[in-house]
């Protein structure tokens, strides 16, 4: 009987160490380390999807995709997705409503669970881009948030804030004025993601005084703006992304300005980007 009851008591042991009938994460990485610890590591994979936006984060903690490319896209994400082993998204933002950035909701949402969506404050009703994501809401019993102040949220020790516009309307290019504007901070490292932002609201955004970045999403494809030198100026980045394609490329200004800068331009167009955040430092380059 003795041994009986130790053998139960071994048991329970083996079953309370390994974790035995506990809760199952939806996110696995081979990469993962422990959180919290020095070595904790952020992945971002910034996709080649033309004149488009669609990026991709996830540490040991979780996953988060801001944007989601253009109608079919959402296909290219998924499959990204299913090789990393990302069985869940915790945030899925929409930086805005035009169609190369929510484009491939409706394919995405089809396709992995989703925690928690995040929304501009600018619909675009009878768009067919926009009504086809309200219908993948819905049909996944979701209900956006719409962003009118600042907010943040962690996953681990990375930390997304995402600062949206000020007004509820603009007098021009309405749409991409009310792009969400994103900053993640991981250590001491900072990457800032600028939505389709033009001069109105990326001035809105420089009066905050956010400070330097190490890696800075350019504002609206590299299109050459009046504030995109206070932005580098500003921001003091050491690698700038154009999400371009060879059809529809960046503006020739917008490269000078960079290089007048020293800053390290990465172009979608040429392949997808990938970033690697540690505590040793940030590097990014194209994907081969």
């Amino acid at each position: 009987m003795m041994r009986s009851k130790k053998l139960v008591l071994y048991l329970i042991l083996i079953c309370v160490l390994s974790g035995c009938g506990g809760k199952a994460t939806a996110f696995t990485s081979a990469t993962a380390k422990t959180p919290g610890s020095e070595t904790s590591t952020l992945n971002v994979w910034c996709f080649q999807a033309g004149k488009a936006d669609a990026f991709l984060f996830w540490n040991e903690t979780g996953a988060v995709l801001i944007d989601t490319g253009e109608s079919g896209f959402g296909k290219t994400i998924l499959e990204k997705l299913a090789e990393l082993d990302i069985k869940r998204l915790d945030y899925l933002l929409i930086t805005h409503f035009d169609k190369d950035h929510v484009g491939g909701a409706k394919k995405l949402l089809s396709g992995i669970p989703v925690g928690t969506v995040l929304q501009s404050n600018s619909p675009k009703e009878g768009a067919e881009a926009y009504e086809k994501y309200l219908a993948a809401l819905e049909s996944c019993g979701l209900e956006p948030v719409t962003v009118r102040q600042t907010m943040s949220f962690s996953l681990g020790e990375t930390v997304f804030t995402v600062n949206p516009p000020e007004k509820d309307s603009y007098p021009q290019d309405e749409s991409n004025n009310s792009s969400l504007i994103v900053t993640v901070s991981h250590g001491n490292h900072r990457l800032l993601f600028c939505g389709d932002a033009e001069d109105l609201r990326t001035e809105e955004f420089l009066e905050t005084k956010p400070g330097r970045f190490d890696f800075v999403k350019l504002p609206h494809h590299g299109k050459y703006q009046k504030t995109l030198r206070e932005l580098l100026n500003e921001t003091r980045p050491d690698y700038a992304l154009i999400t371009s394609s060879e059809e529809e490329p960046e503006e020739p200004e917008t490269m000078e300005l960079l290089s007048e800068f020293s800053v390290e331009a990465l172009l979608t167009r040429n392949g997808p980007i990938q970033i690697i955040c540690t505590a040793d430092g940030l590097t990014a380059k194209i994907a081969r």
